[in-house]
């Protein structure tokens, strides 16, 4: 059977087709890739929608089911995407409504954290658990739950919005998810951006020099993290710090879930060496030890193809628990 997978970011939106084989999933053919700005919510549905039937021509058959990630907030039982933050305009979208009528296709919504979970639990660094945790960081910082051999969304669809908690550490002002001191100001991406503002700025302000971090409203997770890997004592102190952040929010999920695997993703996979010690050291210091000894902390394996994965996955899940296949 052929899938269809929708991935819709904040930055590019892109559809997917696969076959699921022994053990894994075999990408057919992709849709080109849509810059999500360049277009009005109605505009990126119906582009999307002429992909989906190109790709179902090239399939040769009628796909089983259509998988749709996206950024919350959502309604999946409605098939509703709810004015995500990363999404200016997208307010109430019906859009499993929009390619079901469309399509006779039997599609299926998922936030990205629990996609993402879906996707490496069936095929990536989880297969074979359990009970798994997989937790994306980028713009935004979430996590998908993987309990008892099945997702977790809770009555809400929300149930893994980590980023949303408050921190009651003294001194903590980062900003984020709505909140002061959210978990998501002190381990995205864009908390890694403003953390290092701050404290480039206290250095400015104690009378240091730093050429390096002359232009520092156009710093980027990326750009500190390049500047960590080639050794840069300041970016390494910040990327100590957001090692020790998500150390304290890592903590938090194994003491709660128990789970047997925390699957990182997204920056952690690309600075694993500068985040992991400093993670490691707080799991430590902050955990169980009966809950801490049978979980491992490990790197997503599915890479920069794990939005197609997680949309594709979407769709094939769905159908497993619909009943429908």
């Amino acid at each position: 059977m052929f899938y269809i997978g929708i991935d819709i970011g904040g930055t590019k939106c892109r559809v997917s087709l696969a076959k699921e084989t022994t053990g894994g999933l075999e990408f057919i053919a992709f849709g080109e890739r849509h810059v999500t700005a360049d277009y009005s919510p109605d505009e990126m549905l119906e582009t999307l929608l002429a992909d989906v039937n190109e790709l179902t021509k090239k399939a040769g058959e009628k796909p089983a089911a259509i998988g749709i990630s996206c950024g919350s907030p959502m309604d999946q039982k409605q098939g509703l995407i709810l004015s995500p933050p990363h999404l200016p305009g997208w307010d109430n979208i019906p859009i499993v409504a929009f390619f079901q009528d469309a399509l006779g296709i039997p599609t299926f919504l998922e936030n990205d954290a629990n996609a993402g979970a879906l996707a490496e639990w069936k095929y990536g660094a989880g297969k074979g658990a359990n009970h798994v945790i997989f937790i994306t960081a980028g713009t935004g910082f979430g996590a998908g739950l993987i309990l008892n051999g099945k997702l977790y969304t809770g009555a809400t669809g929300m149930a893994g919005e980590i980023g949303h908690v408050r921190w009651a550490f003294s001194g903590n002002k980062y900003p984020g998810y709505g909140k002061e001191s959210s978990i998501e100001g002190g381990c995205s991406g864009t908390g890694i951006a403003e953390i290092a503002k701050g404290m480039i700025r206290d250095e400015l302000e104690k009378g240091r020099c730093l050429p390096a971090w002359a232009d520092i409203e156009k710093l980027t997770a990326e750009s500190v993290g390049a500047a960590a890997e080639r050794g840069d004592p300041l970016a390494l102190k910040i990327y100590a710090q957001v090692g020790k952040n998500w150390g304290h929010s890592v903590s938090m999920l194994i003491d709660v879930f128990s789970p047997e695997l925390i699957v990182m993703g997204s920056i952690f996979v690309r600075r694993r060496n500068e985040l992991l010690p400093h993670m490691e050291r707080v799991i430590r210091e902050e955990t169980l030890a009966i809950t801490r000894n049978v979980c491992r902390v490990v790197p997503a394996v599915l890479g920069e193809e794990i939005g197609n994965y997680a949309a594709i996955t979407v769709g094939i899940y769905g159908l497993e628990q619909s009943g429908a296949n």
